[in-house]
Parts: C-alpha cells; structure tokens; sequence
C-alpha cells in the first residue's frame, strides 16, 4: 500500500513507463510555496489565541498545531540539504522547539521567515542541494527537491482542512484565501478528513 502521493512509489508499484524529473520544477515550487505560506499566514492572523486553542476532528491537536505543521514541514524538508534527513525524530525536535510559538502574529513572523528562506533556496540554482538524496519519513529516499514537492502537497491538504474548521467549526469565514490558480497543480487528496 502507498500512502500519498509519492511519485517514485508509484512510477515503480504501477510500472509505468516514466521517467521523474523534476529538476525544472524549482520555480514553480517557490511561487506555490509562496502563494500557500502567505494564505497560511493570512488564516492564523483571522484566528484569536482561543480559537487556535480549539481542538481539530482529524487528529488529537489544536487548530495552532495544525497550523504551525503546515509552516513548519516546508522548513524540515528544505533544510534537509544541510541536515541530512526528515525524519520522525526531526518532525518532533521540531514541534518540540516551535511550542513558545502560540500567538497569531508570532505565527505568521516564523511562517514569513520559513516562506523567505524556502523561496530563496528554490531559486537559487543550487543543484546539487536539490539533487542531495535524504531519507524522509514521507518519501522514503528522495531528492530535496521531490521531498519539497510532496510536503507541498501535505501541507496544502491541511490547509483545507483549516480552511473547512474554520468554516465549519468556527463560522469564520477565511479572508482572501488560497485560490484556486494557487492550488493548481498542487496534488491533495479529495476527502480531507
């Protein structure tokens, strides 16, 4: 069974007859990392420290945990290249050194900082960070660059799911969020929950 969407599992579990490269794709991973970041930041600044305290249906963590996982994926797998991995033990130091992180506006103060460095590091021509091979809890051993392509898709999943908790749950209706055309081409599961 593959959970996901791995392309690499995939071309090899159905034997397609492809080849994966996504070495041309570095400039579309920063202007959808940019556009989903921004509308992350936008829905936490829409939220009070109550509400983020709020439990989520699809996991046992607060709306801020959500949150701060959308943000905080992206920045694990693209420090990859210099750590070397993404894996269960870096995903908890990381939830673990983010705690203090709690109100809105801090929130958005380290989503900014995550979307500047990820959309400095996809457009800075560096191929051989891109290429580097590191084993990810998602992903198995993948390149940087696919790793950033599959926490994409991850965290703009948990993003409609905010989105809908937010609707649904807190009847606060998200303001300029993500579009459309800013999630064109960004792979995520139809039901979200």
């Amino acid at each position: 069974m593959i959970i996901g969407y791995y392309p690499r599992k995939l071309i090899a579990a159905l034997n397609l007859d492809v080849e994966l490269d996504l070495s041309g794709k570095t400039s579309w991973l920063a202007a959808k990392y940019d556009a989903i970041l921004q509308a992350t930041t936008r829905a936490a600044l829409q939220l009070t420290r109550e509400q983020l305290q709020q439990s989520v249906s699809w996991r046992p963590e607060t709306l801020r945990d959500t949150i701060m996982h959308i943000l905080s994926f992206p920045e694990l797998a693209w420090r990859s290249h210099e750590h070397g991995s993404m894996s269960t033990e870096d995903m908890r130091a990381c939830r673990e050194s983010l705690q203090h992180i709690v109100e809105p506006e801090a929130m958005v103060e380290y989503g900014d900082s995550v979307r500047r460095d990820i959309t400095s590091f996809l457009n800075s021509g560096n191929n051989d960070a891109f290429d580097r091979v590191v084993p990810a809890h998602y992903g198995g051993e993948v390149t940087v660059v696919e790793l950033l392509n599959i926490i994409l898709s991850h965290s703009t999943h948990h993003l409609k799911q905010v989105y809908w908790f937010m609707e649904t749950e807190l009847k606060v209706e998200p303001q300029n969020p993500a579009s459309a055309e800013d999630m064109e081409g960004i792979v995520t599961p139809e039901a979200l929950i």
